[in-house]
């Protein structure tokens, strides 16, 4: 590849770094993405981050039990942390037996493994297990709740606002499509050795045997999660995820009329979405993009780029019409520390940008000696003065 540190910008042939040999290629032929029949909807890869369609998708609205995602994330979170066990026992109180709605049928004054209780947050929807372990974990639901609200910020909720630990309707408990698909993505990327809860079908308990809510899970052998709600004030709301090949997708529908209702929506975006799009990786953590001119260091040159995997979603057949750009400061001047940013690589398509990252030293370059510091400075001047 041709350098010169003097020109700011680099293209980066992706055809060369992602394909064998460059090909004419025709624009991808991509159809509107299908009617909805929801308050609000959001089909997103969780690897790009990329919305492949919505519609209202930042707008507030109550979400049901889509709330009990986040009960469930904080959950694992302590398990994670070691702050709890899954075979810790959690005291019923009477608080959590007596809550109304959808329950797992958990008795007052008795124990029951955080394992059982949380396979009843998640496959059962009860609302007796969630308070159950809100109180465990934090004392009271109030104070879990306040947990909730500050992992949401922490996960770029921006739009939800959370009252109690089951979805029950009170004023200010509201979240979007897109926060929810947010919430998620992070159920899947943090805590994959809990998922498979997500995907379960039954669940005993009390010897009472109740399903999964979620019809997809029996229709589509790619959904594997995630979760439905229902209240008369949010309608019928489904997120659900699935893995087709190297790609998954995640979709969020709310306030549909039927339970039937949000799970043809959400089969009809997961259709549209892996029928037309397709997610690739661009570049890996840690792989060097392009070696940079360093001026007045004990090494000439320094491997520039990106600290973690980039991923993009693109219309099928178009991967050939990326293009990349690094475009580094014209002077690097050691001393350069690993992580040291020096500019930053855009990935566009048709105009459009969908990478804008840092560009970063990937390697270290300590300050020359004095002979090496003042011979490079007489160089430096005169490329820049004959450029």
């Amino acid at each position: 590849m041709a350098f010169n540190m003097i020109t700011r910008t680099f293209l980066l042939a992706l055809s060369l770094i992602l394909l064998a040999g460059q090909v004419s290629a025709q624009p991808a032929l991509i159809p509107s993405p299908p009617q909805i029949a929801g308050s609000s909807w959001v089909l997103m890869d969780p690897l790009s981050g990329r919305i492949i369609m919505e519609s209202n998708s930042d707008e507030r609205l109550p979400p049901a039990s889509l709330t009990k995602m986040m009960t469930a994330y904080i959950v694992e979170r302590e398990l994670d942390e070691g702050r709890i066990s899954m075979s810790d026992m959690v005291p019923i109180s009477v608080n959590a037996w007596r809550t109304g709605g959808s329950r797992t049928f958990v008795r007052e004054g008795t124990s029951v493994p955080v394992e059982t209780l949380l396979k009843g947050v998640i496959i059962q929807s009860g609302n007796d297990a969630s308070v159950a372990l809100a109180e465990y974990i934090a004392g009271s639901e109030d104070a879990f709740v306040d947990i909730m609200n500050q992992q949401a910020q922490q996960l770029g909720m921006k739009n939800t606002h959370f009252m109690n630990a089951t979805g029950l309707p009170a004023e200010e408990h509201y979240s979007t499509a897109h926060d929810l698909a947010i919430l998620a993505r992070a159920i899947i990327r943090d805590y994959p050795d809990n998922y498979d809860l997500y995907a379960k079908k039954h669940f005993t308990y009390n010897n009472i045997r109740q399903p999964n809510r979620n019809s997809l899970l029996w229709r589509d052998d790619s959904v594997d999660g995630l979760k439905t709600g229902h209240t008369e004030e949010a309608g019928y709301c489904l997120v659900a995820s699935a893995k087709r090949a190297d790609t998954r997708l995640i979709a969020t529908v709310m306030g549909t009329n039927s339970s039937e209702a949000r799970a043809q929506e959400v089969q009809k975006m997961l259709n549209y979405g892996f029928r037309y799009y397709e997610t690739e990786r661009l570049f890996r953590a840690g792989q060097e993009l392009v070696e940079a001119r360093v001026w007045g260091g004990e090494s000439d040159q320094l491997s520039v780029g990106l600290p973690e995997d980039v991923y993009v979603t693109i219309p099928r057949g178009s991967r050939e019409q990326l293009q990349s750009v690094v475009d580094l400061d014209s002077v690097i001047k050691a001393p350069i520390k690993v992580g040291d940013e020096l500019g930053n690589v855009t990935v566009t398509l048709d105009g459009e940008t969908l990478v804008d990252e840092p560009a970063l030293a990937l390697t270290e370059v300590p300050e020359g000696g004095l002979f090496k510091r003042l011979w490079d400075a007489i160089k430096l001047f005169f490329v820049q003065l004959f450029n």
